[in-house]
């Protein structure tokens, strides 16, 4: 067996797919000219989704044409893992399309939010000789919509929540509302790409982050210059590292370094005693330095409950630093905030906010870094992902493919060829193609790549737009605060 491998782990097309789809060329009926899918969230733990990172996928990997080389490498690995390669096949499609895939791929526009259980994408083969092509792209095409955009609806999740608390409880909400959630999961994801393409869906609701690959990547697949800021901020070393009997060395080092007029910074400030430095060391040693230097300190609590220790901690400072009260009768705290980055979940986030509330508190005192609750702790059955076949031509007809399994219904699939129609009120209905659209009724889809070629693109600016306006309709309970 030739042993040289491609350039890099994902170069080749031929291989970025499972196993067992290197087979199904073989299984299809005789006579099958047209294969159609379609990708949507069959529910799971949000209502709505946020669509994103489609563009990204397009970009990255579906420009790029197949050679002989790949073949040669996918047909010599193939004969010793088991499975019947298409050589002739995808040397015929290098013939014909010059390496190029011959589909066409429709989508909503990237930034929607929509409702669960509609089609948000689907994918056709142009050229009846290859049919087979249209599920061959299943698994890198449903994975590269699903992960991004599952963290997408997770941040959006969390921007309705803090948007909800700060409404409620600050004078200026939407100037408050870009920098209180923080990427914080660029150590805690399984690769680079997943942080890239995690990060950059966050910060399609956000602006805050410390994840590099995310800016990178929102450069890379859409244009945007920058699309997310940071602070300098301490870690534990960093403050650790001067022993504990110079934990206030620390802090003062901090200060000097940073706490310039307008200037803000976060100083981690649990390595011991998390309460102890906020009233005897920040709130006394320390307390004239802070107020004279005219800059935003920010407390890290990173240990303990979370709701039970920000709240503690907001009581304290405002018992050192003092508070003003706004026009919604909420306390500000004066010259200080605080950063929850342990332990965030929607959950977590929603205490942390709800003691604050019913504590006097405003919203505006406390951010919140997210890491694995954000970029990890999601997967596809976050929200029942799904792309299933649902249309096929066959000698030149068109006939119903869907899977209607008796052990679970949830499973059953969607039949026909699809469209997604809106209508001016914004209710959205999936449909068969063939169904005359009702007068004022648009279909949301959009083709963005036919054969080799990406057709319509999105700016970051346009899908954070898009995103901000539907950002409130995943909210599904208006319980008390």
């Amino acid at each position: 067996m030739n042993r040289t491998l491609s350039p890099s782990l994902g170069s080749n097309l031929l291989l970025r797919t499972d196993s067992y789809k290197v087979s199904h060329w073989m299984q299809y009926p005789p006579g099958t000219q047209t294969v159609f899918s379609y990708i949507e969230s069959r529910g799971g733990l949000f209502s709505h989704s946020l669509f994103f990172g489609l563009q990204a996928y397009l970009r990255e990997y579906l420009q790029t044409p197949v050679t002989r080389d790949d073949v040669d490498e996918a047909a010599a690995l193939m004969a010793v893992h088991g499975e019947p390669f298409n050589r002739e096949g995808w040397l015929r499609l290098i013939e014909k399309h010059g390496g190029l895939m011959p589909v066409r791929i429709r989508a909503v526009p990237e930034g929607s939010v929509l409702p669960v259980h509609n089609v948000l994408a689907t994918i056709e083969n142009t050229d009846p000789e290859f049919f087979w092509v249209t599920s061959f792209l299943e698994t890198e095409l449903l994975r590269a919509i699903w992960y991004p955009t599952t963290v997408a609806t997770v941040s959006a999740a969390a921007k309705t929540t803090l948007l909800r608390y700060l409404e409620a409880t600050c004078d200026d909400p939407q100037g408050q509302i870009a920098f209180k959630l923080h990427d914080f999961g660029v150590r805690g994801v399984s690769s680079l790409e997943s942080a890239a393409l995690g990060g950059m869906a966050h910060l399609v609701n956000f602006m805050g982050t410390d994840t590099l690959s995310a800016l990178l990547a929102a450069r890379r697949y859409y244009d945007c210059d920058v699309a997310g800021f940071s602070i300098p901020a301490a870690e534990h070393s960093t403050i650790t590292g001067w022993g504990r009997e110079h934990e206030a060395d620390a802090y003062r080092n901090m200060v000097a370094q940073f706490g310039k007029p307008g200037a803000i910074f976060a100083v981690v400030s649990d390595s011991y005693d998390i309460f102890n430095a906020c009233a005897r060391l920040w709130g006394d040693a320390l307390r004239e330095q802070v107020i004279r230097s005219g800059a935003t300190l920010v407390v890290r609590p990173d240990s303990g409950d979370p709701a039970e220790t920000t709240l503690k901690v907001a009581q304290i400072l405002a018992e050192r630093f003092g508070t003003t009260t706004n026009a919604k009768g909420f306390r500000v705290l004066n010259n200080v905030r605080i950063i929850q980055g342990d332990g965030v979940t929607l959950d977590s986030l929603r205490l942390c906010l709800s003691n604050f509330f019913h504590n006097g508190f405003s919203a505006e005192n406390i951010a919140f870094g997210m890491g694995g609750g954000l970029l990890q702790q999601v997967n596809r059955d976050t929200m029942q992902w799904a792309m299933k076949c649902s249309a096929m031509q066959v000698d030149g007809e068109w006939r119903d493919v869907y899977k209607a399994p008796v052990g679970d219904t949830s499973k059953t699939s969607k039949k026909g060829r699809l469209v997604l129609a809106a209508s001016a009120d914004g209710e959205v209905r999936t449909q068969r193609a063939e169904q005359v659209l009702e007068p004022g009724q648009v279909d949301l889809l959009e083709t963005v790549y036919e054969n080799g070629r990406i057709v319509r693109e999105s700016s970051f600016e346009g899908i954070r737009g898009l995103a901000a306006s539907g950002v409130g309709r995943l909210v599904t309970s208006r319980a008390p605060l």
